[in-house]
């Protein structure tokens, strides 16, 4: 197994059942301890949305530890869903995805719903939507789901960013 996956899976079986915070094993790739990144952790049960919850950017000293807190995040509190059970742990299916740097744009003409994640803002409220994402098949999607998921009305000013990520599965 990648052992991006193979982190936030261990992260959320471990949390689960025994409310533990795991460390950052021993024998990972040298990028995933020295390096830091925002990561996104996706949960699927039978090839449905379980859970997702990233950072944009890192929060932890490096890539390993931003994983495990997302993975049980993710998990946990994704409001969108009620917190995995421990019946369903062998059920589960986890991606990975590495965030890179984001980048101002000055136009969805400048987005690939294929390539690119869309970060938009407005204020104090932004929202994220990953690139490649089955259902979203235009820039327009793109950022229309994520302005829903910020809360920020589409006839506001807001801006755009966009960024591409290194995805595990």
């Amino acid at each position: 197994m990648d052992p991006y996956v193979n982190i936030a899976k261990n992260a959320l079986e471990a949390y689960v059942r025994d409310k533990k915070i795991i460390d950052v094993p021993d024998g990972l790739p040298d990028e995933m301890v020295q390096n830091a990144a925002g990561t996104f952790v996706s949960i699927k049960k039978g090839g449905e949305l379980r859970g997702c919850i990233g950072t944009i950017s890192p929060t932890r000293p490096n890539i390993a530890q931003e994983i495990i807190y997302n993975a049980i995040s993710s998990g946990t509190q994704d409001p969108r869903f009620d917190e995995v059970d421990e019946r369903e742990l062998n059920s589960l299916t986890y991606s990975v995805d590495v965030l890179r740097e984001p980048e101002p744009i000055q136009s969805m003409d400048q987005l690939d719903v294929k390539r690119y994640g869309v970060i938009v803002r407005s204020g104090r409220r932004s929202g994220l939507l990953l690139p490649n994402l089955e259902g979203v098949d235009t820039p327009l999607e793109q950022v229309s789901i994520a302005l829903q998921k910020a809360g920020i009305n589409p006839r506001s000013e807001f801006s755009l960013e966009r960024f591409e990520v290194i995805r595990h599965k």
